[in-house]
């Protein structure tokens, strides 16, 4: 059986996938984050991009979150510093 050809996306259904503007996924495309193609007829005239669903899952998987690790905190220890102060005499005006 031939493989399927790949589905393409526009760019506002992108948008309304994601929940951006259709310019939001123009710029992701402009610079190279979201590989798109130019469909458009004439080249010099205004671009109309299309995403392989492909590469739409490529870019959502390198920009999705990890949850970070809470660092572990560690408890001050207050005797060492008392100790350093006991000998210190505190002088008022």
């Amino acid at each position: 059986m031939p493989p399927e050809p790949p589905s393409f996306l526009t760019p506002p259904a992108i948008g309304k996938l994601l929940g951006v503007t259709p310019e939001t996924v123009i710029a992701w495309i402009r610079s190279g984050d979201l590989n798109g193609i130019n469909v458009a007829t004439n080249l010099a005239g205004r671009p109309r991009y299309k995403v392989a669903q492909e590469s739409l899952d490529r870019f959502l998987t390198r920009r999705m979150t990890v949850p970070r690790v809470k660092p572990v905190r560690r408890e001050k220890n207050y005797a060492s510093v008392k100790s350093e102060f006991d000998g210190l005499a505190t002088v008022r005006p």
